[in-house]
């Protein structure tokens, strides 16, 4: 079973490599440039779908917040975090991604809109959820702050889908003009960013389960040593 598994994180690895290098290939090869914008224009592959993709991993991490509350399963807490971390990178890509596209197309790195201020504030949302939980040092009460943080932080991301949609933005246009080449790229490139953000998020959750049952076996180790020695200097344990 644990050669099988290794076998298939491997090949899902492949495939994602592949799919990456195919669709960065087509963005050169087979789609056109843009007219108004040039060449920064095709960020925009990436872009939007790294978006799609964070918002997905702040509904898992919602799913897993909900799940623990509902359970009480460390094993919920343990996605929360996996789809936390996934959730601020893939932010950090937006970020960063609209930053350099607004630079080159509109002359300006950043600019307080509605539509960017909720993304940023996402991203900070799940960044300060990061920062915070090493800090609290019950495991219990960790997961509930970290449960009810979690699915907070989610009312974000409405926020900056409707301010996409409802809000005026002097910067952003509400939709962006593509012809069928570029459509067809710009759909090809979800595959690849949707593999990535589900093998992380899968990668990370079973991480955190691994780290999580080792530390249960070292405080069962200790405390059987301490309990057979009958003093923690005994035992070996600070």
């Amino acid at each position: 079973m644990l050669g099988e598994s290794r076998t298939f994180k491997r090949l899902y690895w492949l495939v994602v490599l592949a799919t990456f290098a195919a669709t960065t290939t087509m963005l050169f090869v087979y789609t056109p440039e843009e007219q108004t914008m040039g060449q920064v224009q095709k960020i925009f592959y990436l872009h939007l779908p790294s978006a799609i993709c964070a918002f997905l991993a702040c509904m898992v991490a919602f799913i897993g917040g909900v799940g623990y509350l509902w359970q009480r399963k460390m094993i919920w807490d343990d996605l929360s975090l996996a789809a936390a971390k996934i959730a601020a990178l893939l932010c950090t890509i937006v970020l960063a991604t609209g930053m350099i596209w607004g630079r080159s197309a509109w002359g300006v790195w950043w600019a307080w809109t509605p539509r960017l201020t909720f993304s940023l504030l996402l991203w900070l949302l799940y960044v300060v959820y990061l920062v915070i939980r090493p800090c609290i040092e019950s495991r219990d009460r960790r997961a509930i702050i970290g449960a009810v943080y979690v699915i907070a932080a989610f009312l974000d991301v409405p926020l900056v889908y409707l301010s996409v949609r409802l809000i005026p933005d002097y910067i952003h246009p509400k939709s962006v003009e593509l012809i069928f080449p570029m459509k067809v790229t710009l759909a090809a490139w979800f595959v690849p960013v949707s593999l990535l953000t589900i093998g992380l998020i899968a990668g990370s959750w079973g991480r955190n389960r691994r780290l999580r049952e080792r530390d249960l076996a070292r405080a069962s180790e200790s405390g059987w040593s301490i309990a057979r020695n009958g003093s923690p200097d005994d035992a070996g344990v600070e």
